[in-house]
Protein backbone atom coordinates (compact mmCIF):
# COMPACT_ATOMS: atom_id res chain seq x y z
CA UNK A 1 0.00 0.00 0.00
CA UNK A 2 1.41 3.44 -0.34
CA UNK A 3 2.16 5.53 1.88
CA UNK A 4 0.40 8.56 1.09
CA UNK A 5 -2.91 9.15 0.05
CA UNK A 6 -3.52 12.29 -2.43
CA UNK A 7 -6.84 13.76 -2.37
CA UNK A 8 -7.08 16.37 -5.00
CA UNK A 9 -9.87 18.89 -5.91
CA UNK A 10 -10.76 21.99 -7.65
CA UNK A 11 -12.68 24.99 -5.62
CA UNK A 12 -13.73 27.94 -7.54
CA UNK A 13 -10.57 27.02 -9.90
CA UNK A 14 -8.36 27.05 -7.09
CA UNK A 15 -6.39 23.45 -6.92
CA UNK A 16 -6.57 22.09 -3.63
CA UNK A 17 -4.03 19.14 -2.74
CA UNK A 18 -3.93 17.17 0.44
CA UNK A 19 -1.71 13.80 1.33
CA UNK A 20 -2.30 11.78 4.16
CA UNK A 21 -0.29 9.14 6.07
CA UNK A 22 -1.50 6.30 5.48
CA UNK A 23 0.96 4.74 8.59
CA UNK A 24 0.55 7.31 10.62
CA UNK A 25 -3.71 7.11 10.58
CA UNK A 26 -3.94 5.07 13.33
CA UNK A 27 -2.80 7.16 16.01
CA UNK A 28 -5.38 9.63 14.75
CA UNK A 29 -8.17 6.95 15.25
CA UNK A 30 -10.57 9.30 17.72
CA UNK A 31 -13.00 6.92 19.16
CA UNK A 32 -10.60 6.04 21.72
CA UNK A 33 -11.22 8.08 24.61
CA UNK A 34 -7.83 9.35 25.08
CA UNK A 35 -7.24 9.99 21.47
CA UNK A 36 -4.21 12.23 21.01
CA UNK A 37 -5.34 16.27 19.97
CA UNK A 38 -4.55 17.55 17.22
CA UNK A 39 -2.72 20.90 15.92
CA UNK A 40 -2.47 23.00 12.65
CA UNK A 41 0.47 24.75 11.20
CA UNK A 42 0.15 26.78 8.54
CA UNK A 43 2.46 28.69 6.42
CA UNK A 44 0.70 31.26 4.27
CA UNK A 45 2.58 32.93 1.34
CA UNK A 46 1.81 35.46 -1.57
CA UNK A 47 2.40 32.14 -4.00
CA UNK A 48 1.42 28.94 -1.55
CA UNK A 49 -0.26 28.34 1.31
CA UNK A 50 0.83 25.24 2.82
CA UNK A 51 -1.16 23.48 6.08
CA UNK A 52 0.09 20.49 8.16
CA UNK A 53 -1.97 18.61 10.71
CA UNK A 54 0.10 16.91 13.10
CA UNK A 55 -0.95 15.07 16.57
CA UNK A 56 0.81 16.59 19.98
CA UNK A 57 3.71 14.19 19.61
CA UNK A 58 4.76 16.79 16.53
CA UNK A 59 4.25 13.79 13.94
CA UNK A 60 2.43 15.20 10.33
CA UNK A 61 -0.31 13.15 9.15
CA UNK A 62 -2.14 15.63 6.79
CA UNK A 63 -0.71 17.97 4.38
CA UNK A 64 -2.30 20.14 2.15
CA UNK A 65 -1.62 23.09 -0.50
CA UNK A 66 -3.32 25.82 -1.98
CA UNK A 67 -2.80 28.94 -3.66
CA UNK A 68 -1.57 32.53 -1.98
CA UNK A 69 -2.77 33.95 0.86
CA UNK A 70 -1.10 37.66 1.95
CA UNK A 71 -2.68 39.67 3.11
CA UNK A 72 -2.13 42.63 0.97
CA UNK A 73 -2.13 41.14 -2.30
CA UNK A 74 -5.35 38.89 -2.12
CA UNK A 75 -6.95 40.93 0.29
CA UNK A 76 -8.96 39.94 3.65
CA UNK A 77 -12.29 37.84 1.96
CA UNK A 78 -9.16 36.02 -0.92
CA UNK A 79 -7.42 34.59 2.37
CA UNK A 80 -10.51 33.76 4.38
CA UNK A 81 -11.14 31.60 1.01
CA UNK A 82 -7.29 30.03 1.01
CA UNK A 83 -7.72 29.64 4.48
CA UNK A 84 -11.25 27.80 4.35
CA UNK A 85 -10.00 25.42 1.62
CA UNK A 86 -6.61 24.63 3.23
CA UNK A 87 -8.51 23.86 6.90
CA UNK A 88 -11.43 21.92 5.05
CA UNK A 89 -8.60 19.30 2.98
CA UNK A 90 -6.85 18.94 6.06
CA UNK A 91 -9.85 17.04 7.75
CA UNK A 92 -8.86 17.12 11.34
CA UNK A 93 -10.85 14.15 12.71
CA UNK A 94 -11.83 16.26 15.60
CA UNK A 95 -11.65 19.91 17.54
CA UNK A 96 -8.27 21.36 16.49
CA UNK A 97 -6.57 22.16 20.08
CA UNK A 98 -4.43 24.80 18.53
CA UNK A 99 -3.63 26.60 15.45
CA UNK A 100 -0.51 28.47 14.21
CA UNK A 101 -0.38 30.43 11.30
CA UNK A 102 2.20 32.10 9.88
CA UNK A 103 1.17 34.78 6.93
CA UNK A 104 2.85 36.98 4.82
CA UNK A 105 1.37 40.77 4.59
CA UNK A 106 0.71 41.55 8.68
CA UNK A 107 3.22 43.73 9.21
CA UNK A 108 1.19 47.00 9.91
CA UNK A 109 -0.43 47.62 12.88
CA UNK A 110 -4.25 45.75 13.52
CA UNK A 111 -3.51 43.15 10.59
CA UNK A 112 -2.40 40.64 12.67
CA UNK A 113 -6.32 41.28 13.89
CA UNK A 114 -7.86 41.34 10.82
CA UNK A 115 -6.19 37.53 10.50
CA UNK A 116 -7.71 36.73 13.85
CA UNK A 117 -11.20 37.95 13.25
CA UNK A 118 -10.70 35.53 9.94
CA UNK A 119 -9.64 32.68 11.60
CA UNK A 120 -12.47 33.21 14.06
CA UNK A 121 -15.17 32.89 11.48
CA UNK A 122 -13.60 29.64 10.35
CA UNK A 123 -13.95 28.11 13.99
CA UNK A 124 -10.68 29.06 15.33
CA UNK A 125 -11.80 30.76 18.30
CA UNK A 126 -9.08 30.05 21.27
CA UNK A 127 -5.99 29.18 20.71
CA UNK A 128 -4.33 30.94 17.73
CA UNK A 129 -1.14 32.11 17.18
CA UNK A 130 -0.09 34.29 14.50
CA UNK A 131 3.30 35.18 13.19
CA UNK A 132 5.00 36.57 9.97
CA UNK A 133 5.79 33.64 7.34
CA UNK A 134 9.49 34.23 7.86
CA UNK A 135 9.36 33.99 11.74
CA UNK A 136 7.97 30.46 11.23
CA UNK A 137 10.86 29.64 8.40
CA UNK A 138 13.24 30.59 10.99
CA UNK A 139 11.36 28.13 13.68
CA UNK A 140 11.47 25.09 11.22
CA UNK A 141 15.59 25.64 10.54
CA UNK A 142 17.01 26.95 14.06
CA UNK A 143 16.02 24.62 16.67
CA UNK A 144 17.32 27.17 19.26
CA UNK A 145 14.57 29.71 17.54
CA UNK A 146 17.18 32.46 17.36
CA UNK A 147 19.24 33.46 14.14
CA UNK A 148 18.22 34.68 11.05
CA UNK A 149 16.57 33.68 8.26
CA UNK A 150 16.79 34.58 4.49
CA UNK A 151 13.44 34.24 2.97
CA UNK A 152 14.19 34.04 -1.19
CA UNK A 153 11.01 32.73 -2.63
CA UNK A 154 8.56 34.58 -4.99
CA UNK A 155 10.12 37.67 -2.50
CA UNK A 156 12.90 38.01 -0.34
CA UNK A 157 13.19 39.72 3.19
CA UNK A 158 16.08 38.79 6.07
CA UNK A 159 14.33 38.07 9.29
CA UNK A 160 16.28 37.85 12.81
CA UNK A 161 15.45 37.20 16.06
CA UNK A 162 18.11 37.35 18.87
CA UNK A 163 17.55 36.04 23.06
CA UNK A 164 16.74 39.35 24.35
CA UNK A 165 13.71 38.39 22.00
CA UNK A 166 14.72 40.97 20.10
CA UNK A 167 13.58 41.00 15.79
CA UNK A 168 14.83 43.03 13.10
CA UNK A 169 14.52 42.50 9.55
CA UNK A 170 15.28 43.93 6.13
CA UNK A 171 13.31 43.97 2.76
CA UNK A 172 9.92 42.20 2.44
CA UNK A 173 8.51 45.52 0.80
CA UNK A 174 7.24 43.95 -2.29
CA UNK A 175 8.06 43.56 -5.91
CA UNK A 176 7.90 47.18 -6.55
CA UNK A 177 9.76 48.40 -4.11
CA UNK A 178 12.64 45.48 -3.41
CA UNK A 179 12.50 41.72 -3.29
CA UNK A 180 15.83 41.93 -4.14
CA UNK A 181 17.61 38.27 -4.79
CA UNK A 182 13.79 36.76 -4.92
CA UNK A 183 13.29 34.24 -7.72
CA UNK A 184 10.56 36.96 -8.83
CA UNK A 185 13.76 39.39 -8.80
CA UNK A 186 16.03 36.91 -10.81
CA UNK A 187 13.39 36.15 -13.43
CA UNK A 188 12.06 39.86 -14.05
CA UNK A 189 16.15 40.81 -14.45
CA UNK A 190 16.92 37.75 -17.43
CA UNK A 191 13.76 39.48 -18.82
CA UNK A 192 15.05 42.68 -19.05
CA UNK A 193 18.87 41.09 -20.10
CA UNK A 194 16.94 39.09 -23.12
CA UNK A 195 15.54 42.30 -24.64
CA UNK A 196 17.94 44.49 -24.37
CA UNK A 197 20.75 41.61 -25.70
CA UNK A 198 17.88 41.20 -28.75
CA UNK A 199 17.41 44.83 -29.30
CA UNK A 200 21.38 45.26 -29.42
CA UNK A 201 21.57 47.77 -26.58
CA UNK A 202 23.04 45.06 -23.87
CA UNK A 203 25.95 41.96 -23.62
CA UNK A 204 25.19 38.58 -25.54
CA UNK A 205 23.68 36.26 -23.60
CA UNK A 206 21.56 33.52 -23.92
CA UNK A 207 18.61 34.28 -21.59
CA UNK A 208 16.68 35.46 -24.37
CA UNK A 209 16.51 32.51 -26.51
CA UNK A 210 16.04 30.52 -23.24
CA UNK A 211 13.12 32.44 -22.18
CA UNK A 212 11.30 32.04 -25.48
CA UNK A 213 12.01 28.30 -25.90
CA UNK A 214 10.45 27.61 -22.00
CA UNK A 215 7.43 30.15 -22.91
CA UNK A 216 7.03 29.21 -26.41
CA UNK A 217 7.16 32.60 -27.56
CA UNK A 218 9.14 34.81 -29.42
CA UNK A 219 11.35 37.34 -27.59
CA UNK A 220 10.78 40.16 -27.32
CA UNK A 221 7.35 40.28 -28.99
CA UNK A 222 5.68 37.93 -27.42
CA UNK A 223 6.49 38.92 -23.67
CA UNK A 224 4.26 42.33 -23.67
CA UNK A 225 1.19 40.05 -23.37
CA UNK A 226 2.84 37.21 -21.51
CA UNK A 227 3.68 39.60 -19.02
CA UNK A 228 1.02 42.58 -18.55
CA UNK A 229 -2.04 39.76 -19.62
CA UNK A 230 -2.18 37.16 -16.91
CA UNK A 231 -3.25 36.61 -13.28
CA UNK A 232 -0.57 35.78 -10.99
CA UNK A 233 2.00 36.87 -13.03
CA UNK A 234 4.59 37.03 -10.49
CA UNK A 235 4.59 33.79 -9.97
CA UNK A 236 4.89 32.73 -13.36
CA UNK A 237 8.04 35.47 -13.53
CA UNK A 238 9.58 33.70 -10.38
CA UNK A 239 9.69 30.16 -12.46
CA UNK A 240 11.83 31.53 -14.82
CA UNK A 241 14.88 32.23 -12.02
CA UNK A 242 15.61 28.19 -13.12
CA UNK A 243 16.58 29.60 -16.24
CA UNK A 244 18.94 31.56 -15.49
CA UNK A 245 20.52 28.84 -12.90
CA UNK A 246 20.95 26.57 -16.26
CA UNK A 247 22.58 29.29 -18.10
CA UNK A 248 25.06 30.20 -15.74
CA UNK A 249 25.67 26.31 -15.28
CA UNK A 250 26.10 26.66 -18.93
CA UNK A 251 28.99 29.25 -18.43
CA UNK A 252 26.56 32.48 -19.77
CA UNK A 253 28.09 35.38 -18.06
CA UNK A 254 24.97 37.57 -17.76
CA UNK A 255 23.09 34.96 -15.79
CA UNK A 256 26.76 34.63 -13.71
CA UNK A 257 26.50 38.02 -12.89
CA UNK A 258 22.86 37.93 -12.09
CA UNK A 259 22.82 34.86 -9.64
CA UNK A 260 25.99 36.91 -7.88
CA UNK A 261 23.96 40.21 -7.88
CA UNK A 262 21.18 38.08 -6.16
CA UNK A 263 23.19 36.82 -3.57
CA UNK A 264 25.11 39.72 -2.44
CA UNK A 265 21.49 41.70 -2.21
CA UNK A 266 20.41 38.72 0.22
CA UNK A 267 23.85 38.56 2.00
CA UNK A 268 23.28 42.48 2.56
CA UNK A 269 19.47 41.63 3.90
CA UNK A 270 21.40 39.16 6.81
CA UNK A 271 24.38 41.91 7.12
CA UNK A 272 21.72 44.33 7.91
CA UNK A 273 19.38 42.21 10.29
CA UNK A 274 22.70 40.96 12.42
CA UNK A 275 23.73 44.38 12.99
CA UNK A 276 20.64 45.54 14.81
CA UNK A 277 20.81 42.28 17.10
CA UNK A 278 22.57 40.81 19.96
CA UNK A 279 23.50 37.05 18.09
CA UNK A 280 25.02 33.83 19.79
CA UNK A 281 28.64 32.78 18.54
CA UNK A 282 27.37 30.82 16.81
CA UNK A 283 23.90 31.38 15.36
CA UNK A 284 22.02 30.27 12.87
CA UNK A 285 21.45 31.65 9.02
CA UNK A 286 18.52 30.03 7.52
CA UNK A 287 18.40 29.32 3.61
CA UNK A 288 14.51 29.30 3.07
CA UNK A 289 12.27 29.55 -0.16
CA UNK A 290 11.79 28.56 -3.95
CA UNK A 291 15.00 30.24 -4.73
CA UNK A 292 16.74 27.91 -3.44
CA UNK A 293 15.34 25.49 -4.91
CA UNK A 294 15.17 26.71 -8.35
CA UNK A 295 18.84 27.61 -8.49
CA UNK A 296 21.15 25.88 -6.22
CA UNK A 297 24.28 27.68 -6.72
CA UNK A 298 22.59 30.83 -4.55
CA UNK A 299 23.29 28.54 -1.25
CA UNK A 300 27.67 28.81 -2.38
CA UNK A 301 27.39 32.04 -3.94
CA UNK A 302 25.58 33.37 -0.54
CA UNK A 303 28.84 31.51 1.49
CA UNK A 304 31.42 33.54 -0.73
CA UNK A 305 30.33 36.74 -0.29
CA UNK A 306 28.68 36.34 3.41
CA UNK A 307 30.74 37.81 5.95
CA UNK A 308 29.56 36.93 9.17
CA UNK A 309 31.72 34.90 11.25
CA UNK A 310 29.29 33.78 13.74
CA UNK A 311 26.78 32.55 10.93
CA UNK A 312 26.05 29.08 10.28
CA UNK A 313 24.16 28.34 7.52
CA UNK A 314 21.39 26.18 7.14
CA UNK A 315 19.55 24.95 4.43
CA UNK A 316 16.03 24.33 5.20
CA UNK A 317 14.43 21.49 3.80
CA UNK A 318 11.69 20.33 5.58
CA UNK A 319 8.20 23.08 4.99
CA UNK A 320 8.00 25.71 6.64
CA UNK A 321 4.66 25.03 7.98
CA UNK A 322 6.75 22.30 10.29
CA UNK A 323 7.39 26.16 12.12
CA UNK A 324 3.92 26.61 12.63
CA UNK A 325 3.36 23.03 14.58
CA UNK A 326 5.89 23.33 16.77
CA UNK A 327 4.55 27.14 17.73
CA UNK A 328 0.93 25.43 17.66
CA UNK A 329 2.22 22.69 19.88
CA UNK A 330 3.76 25.59 22.25
CA UNK A 331 0.02 27.01 22.70
CA UNK A 332 -0.62 22.90 24.14
CA UNK A 333 1.28 23.90 26.91
CA UNK A 334 1.06 27.89 27.66
CA UNK A 335 -2.33 29.35 25.93
CA UNK A 336 -1.10 32.40 27.02
CA UNK A 337 1.29 32.64 23.99
CA UNK A 338 -1.36 33.31 21.50
CA UNK A 339 -1.70 36.50 22.69
CA UNK A 340 1.93 37.69 22.90
CA UNK A 341 4.07 38.53 20.45
CA UNK A 342 7.28 36.57 20.13
CA UNK A 343 9.41 39.93 19.94
CA UNK A 344 9.74 43.97 19.23
CA UNK A 345 10.68 45.37 15.71
CA UNK A 346 14.03 47.64 16.08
Amino acid sequence: MSAELAIGYHHDSVSITATRDLRNSATLDLSAHDSPRCVIGIDAGGTKTVGLLADETGRVHTKARSGGANLQVQGELGVEKVLYEVIEALDAPQPVAALCLGIAGVGRPGEKETIRGVLRRLGMRHTVRIENDAFIALVAGARERTGIVLVSGTGSVAYGVDGNNTTARSGGWGYLLGDEGSAYWLGHAAVRRGIRAAEGRGSATSLGDRISQRLGLEVPAGLVSWFYDQENFRHRVAELASVVEEAANEGDEAAEELLDEAAKHLVRAAQAVDARLTLADPYSLVLSGGAFRACPSLVRRIESHLDLERARIVHLQDEPATGAVTLALDLLQDPKTSKVPHGSAS
